[in-house]
């Protein structure tokens, strides 16, 4: 056989299959490219959630900052008043345990001279028992 009836046969034979070969290949040409773009499509998605997410969690963290800088203000500030009540409660405490002394030595001194009035007047009760019987 020559080599052009060959080439025929070849062709007629491998022809369809060939057609029908390069159509599949544009047909998964045509599904890849919609995959790829299905893909790139998730990947804008995906950065998008990401920098939402980047965004909700500075917005977060900003939020943290200050609640930790407000409860810190209170807290200073609770402090504040918690020193100035325990000054002034230990100035009344001073102030009470001087008057306690006060009246203590007050009472210290008056025991004595009770006692003599008491001694005084046991005397005069005698004196006066005495006179009542004369």
């Amino acid at each position: 056989m020559p080599t052009e009836k060959v080439a025929s046969v070849i062709e007629r034979l491998l022809l369809p299959k060939l057609s029908e070969m390069e159509g599949e290949i544009k047909a998964i040409h045509g599904e890849l490219k919609a995959v790829n773009t299905r893909i790139d499509s998730l990947e804008d998605r995906i950065d998008n959630l990401e920098s939402n997410t980047n965004i909700k969690i500075d917005s977060l963290k900003t939020e943290m900052n200050n609640l930790e800088s407000n409860l810190s203000i209170k807290i200073d500030s609770l402090e504040t008043k918690m020193d100035t009540f325990e000054s002034n409660l230990t100035i009344k405490i001073d102030s009470l345990r001087t008057e306690m002394n006060v009246k203590f030595d007050s009472l210290e001194k008056r025991i004595p001279v009770i006692e003599k009035i008491t001694i005084l007047e046991l005397k005069i009760a005698d004196i006066e028992k005495r006179l009542a019987v004369a």
